[in-house]
């Protein structure tokens, strides 16, 4: 079977050369400005994949970010004389992105509310805001002039956002839950399954110029919104003494050129239009044009999806194999090594069900986010990644490996023992075969479970298949087909995947077999 491992080994380095190798060119430097956001914000900020407009490199992709959130970066980048380098961040990553050191600051078109203060530092504001609505051209709620229009109208807004205050305002409203981010809201409101989603008037013209379905409305009277909430500001970390430049630049770019910035940026954003004729195409006619369009997107998504996935379960299986095997041993005679063996055996159960008892999610932040801010330990999010997936799947693989080795026949443990061998060898050359043999499918599940978990990841701004994927419905405004594109293609990985692994059960059956006959054939007759 060696034959087979180093066929895998061979292909996994290669991967991890090819997935990597881009992010050199975004290391980190005295010399560069780290900028946090979305780049899902239009016309804040979005993703794109030239360097058209005065769009900035994306760390650790191919692509690039623009907008007016950018465009000020920008300026402040100059203004210190430094390079700029976007880091694209989920929104409810950026201010632990910002307080563990990993971006040197927040330019997204974050309002200074009194909650954030407490955490982060802000400073003068770059633009104002204004709360708006968003609702359907066909629905219910398409001609509403006040606020009082909306009595049970289904509402949400962006979680973690001033906007999610304003729902109180609208009473008699049927309030939702609030989402993720706004690609989530507009597929929402697309499909029926809210009414209105609270927005700004720059973002609300973004959608209304993408989708004629789409409908912004100005109401009079209005929201009441606090000056905090209104303004745009950076966000910084406190007592970064940065500050007073970043606010030396934005005073000197005036109102009429903020106004005339964002005016212009919302010309420039490159939203397509996913109505008229891409509507009425049909639904594999527009699933074939995001596949042949953004395939190179895709592309590096799935590498990264796949590398991350097939690295931590390696690592994930020889972590359950070591502490397998070490929990199976036999009580040392020596009482100091029978303490530290108990001791050991308690913190390796405590990891086990730490890592088994709390979501992935969880443990992405904490450790990527968490140790950097605690200890100063700074992670690349890709090998951050890789950790993460690995010792998660080592958790659940040190209970499956040892299942397996009590499945073994006790006859076997006592046979070997009988003859002198060691634990150590007994598990070596008797048990260990036997139970990588016999945990092949739940080794295979564990593969298929961490290919989709890899879309966790995305708290941490790993660019994986499930990111890309938002990333380009984002650019479309065509939701419904682009994650019809992502689902094909987790379940061709998972297919493909399980197919192998059955595959290689076959192959261990028929190794196994004739090794056993060859060795029954060199047998001196008795």
């Amino acid at each position: 079977m060696n034959k087979y491992f180093s066929v895998v080994f061979t292909a996994l380095f290669l991967l991890l050369g090819l997935t990597i190798a881009p992010q050199a060119k975004a290391s980190q430097t005295d010399n560069v400005l780290r900028v946090g956001m979305e780049a899902a914000y239009a016309p804040f900020n979005w993703t794109q994949d030239t360097d058209a407009n005065g769009a900035v490199l994306i760390e650790g992709t191919n692509q690039y970010a623009n907008g007016y959130d950018v465009q000020i970066a920008k300026k402040i980048a100059e203004g210190m004389g430094k390079e700029l380098l976007i880091v694209k961040t989920k929104w409810e990553g950026l201010v632990p992105a910002l307080t563990s050191g990993k971006i040197d600051m927040i330019v997204a078109g974050m309002s200074p509310t009194e909650e954030r203060k407490k955490e982060i530092a802000f400073s003068d504001s770059y633009y104002t805001s204004e709360p708006v609505l968003v609702v359907s051209t066909d629905g219910n709620y398409a001609n509403a002039k006040t606020i009082a229009d909306f009595t049970d109208a289904k509402i949400t807004a962006q979680q973690g956002v001033w906007h999610v205050n304003l729902l109180t305002q609208i009473e008699g409203a049927s309030i939702q839950t609030p989402m993720g981010d706004f690609s989530q809201m507009r597929q929402a409101l697309a499909s029926g399954i809210i009414d209105a989603y609270i927005s700004e008037r720059p973002e609300a013209l973004t959608a209304e110029a993408a989708n004629s379905k789409f409908k912004m409305l100005k109401l009079d009277p209005g929201f009441e919104v606090s000056e905090s909430d209104a303004a745009i500001a950076v966000g910084m970390r406190q007592g970064d003494e940065r500050i007073s430049q970043v606010n030396t630049v934005i005073a000197s770019i005036p109102l009429d050129q903020q106004i005339a910035l964002m005016d212009e940026m919302i010309d420039k954003q490159p939203a397509q239009k996913a109505d008229d004729e891409t509507t009425k195409r049909s639904f594999l006619s527009q699933m074939q044009d995001i596949l042949v369009n953004n395939w190179p997107a895709l592309l590096r998504g799935t590498g990264v999806t796949l590398l991350v996935a097939i690295t931590g379960t390696l690592i994930g299986l020889v972590i359950g194999l070591l502490i397998g095997v070490f929990r199976t041993a036999p009580e040392a005679d020596n009482l100091l090594f029978a303490r530290l063996q108990k001791l050991l055996g308690w913190l390796l159960s405590a990891y086990i069900e730490i890592f088994r008892g709390t979501p992935m999610i969880v443990q992405a932040m904490v450790i990527y986010y968490g140790t950097a801010q605690a200890f100063g330990i700074n992670i690349d999010r890709m090998w951050a990644a890789i950790f993460i997936v690995s010792i998660n799947t080592g958790a659940y693989m040190s209970e499956i490996v040892r299942g397996g080795i009590f499945a073994v026949d006790k006859g076997q443990f006592e046979a070997a023992t009988a003859i002198g061998m060691t634990h150590n060898q007994t598990m070596r050359k008797i048990v260990l075969p036997q139970v990588i043999r016999n945990i092949l499918p739940a080794t295979g599940n564990e593969f298929v479970i961490n290919i989709k978990d890899t879309s966790v990841l995305n708290v941490i701004s790993v660019v994986e298949l499930y990111f890309s994927g938002n990333t380009v419905a984002t650019q479309t405004y065509q939701y419904f087909p682009t994650f019809m594109v992502v689902a094909i293609i987790y379940f061709v990985l998972t297919f493909t995947v399980t197919r192998i692994l059955r595959y290689l059960e076959r192959r261990f059956d028929m190794d196994t077999y004739t090794i056993g006959a060859n060795q029954m054939q060199t047998e001196e007759p008795k």
